[in-house]
């Protein structure tokens, strides 16, 4: 089975660069939705399940098992079926349409959790789903994205193609969720360029930073637990986005750069920009933006008007309620 995911490796990584527009900053981002299945957790995927079958937790039958919002879910389901290993994908209501339905086809089964955990989200409800999973499936292997080391390592790859592409980097912008791009970018750049500063971005309702728990209603960004590799990681500021501000992100990432990009790339580019419009700098300082993947299972919420209206109005009845 090595042999067989080690010709996908050449399919995982050395994503371009693509300059940006910016007044404030030399800015690129790093178009990660170019890997094999579409996003950047191709690297976090194909590193646990490598490392799995190395370490002899996983065997031609074994089932695979993985709480995800979508991405990570997507390139475990590619993997396994690149292996012919069962997959079951444990997802919740704030999945894309587009991912559930590719998932159906793809997986071994699908399990669709529905009742919200006590901070408002389904990550706790899909967490103790995957572990109730595991102790009943004999030979199961979780595919852990929140507390896997293997997850976060997948990125070394990644600071190892920042550092060949730039001479000198002073900041790196990182969407949270999992936390295992951060981790794994952070530890490994700081290691090595010292200087660069990490600026994560999470979602107004996350616990990651331990703000106050929010019903969240976007998928891939933020979390409602925080995620136990994200102690590894080296961050020097972190900037809250609200949903709607996010949408706000996608739209002027599109009208100013035409880069149709997913939620956490909104988030990003929105972040990055207001960060150098109001933080005034001697020099223009070189900056990279992690994108993560691209808009089209977006098209029904993010991208929708409609979705929008509705999700401002929702949270204007939140904030009303309080």
């Amino acid at each position: 089975m090595l042999k067989t995911l080690e010709k996908l490796s050449r399919f995982i990584g050395n994503t371009p660069l693509m300059n940006l527009s910016n007044d404030n900053s030399d800015m690129y981002a790093k178009l990660e939705y170019n890997n094999f299945s579409g996003s950047s957790k191709d690297r976090a995927g194909y590193s646990i399940i490598y490392n799995g079958i190395k370490d002899g937790r996983i065997n031609e039958d074994t089932t695979i098992i993985a709480s995800s919002s979508g991405n990570l879910a997507i390139a475990v389901a590619s993997i396994c079926k690149l292996l012919h290993l069962k997959f079951i994908p444990v997802i919740d209501p704030n999945i894309n349409q587009a991912y559930e339905s590719l998932l159906n086809i793809m997986s071994h089964r699908v399990v669709k959790v529905t009742e919200r955990d006590k901070t408002g989200g389904y990550l706790l409800t899909r967490i103790d789903t995957v572990n109730r999973m595991h102790e009943a499936i004999p030979n199961s292997f979780i595919a852990d994205q929140y507390g896997d080391p293997n997850n976060f390592k997948g990125y070394y790859g990644l600071t190892e193609e920042l550092i060949e592409s730039f001479d000198r980097l002073d900041y790196l912008f990182v969407a949270v969720s999992s936390s295992g791009a951060i981790t794994g970018l952070s530890k490994s750049l700081k290691a090595k360029r010292p200087e660069t500063k990490i600026i994560a971005v999470d979602v107004e309702g996350s616990v990651i930073f331990n703000a106050r728990p929010v019903k969240r209603y976007i998928s891939g960004l933020g979390a409602s637990q925080v995620p136990p590799i994200i102690k590894n990681a080296i961050i020097d500021e972190v900037i809250i986005v609200s949903q709607t501000d996010i949408i706000k992100g996608c739209f002027e990432l599109l009208n100013e750069q035409v880069i149709f990009a997913g939620a956490s790339s909104g988030a990003v580019y929105f972040a990055a920009k207001n960060y150098f419009k109001e933080n005034n700098h001697i020099n223009k300082p070189s900056s990279v933006l992690i994108f993560p993947d691209k808009g089209h299972t977006y098209l029904d919420t993010i991208y929708n008007k409609e979705w929008g209206d509705q999700l401002a109005e929702k949270l204007q009845e939140s904030a009303l309620a309080k």
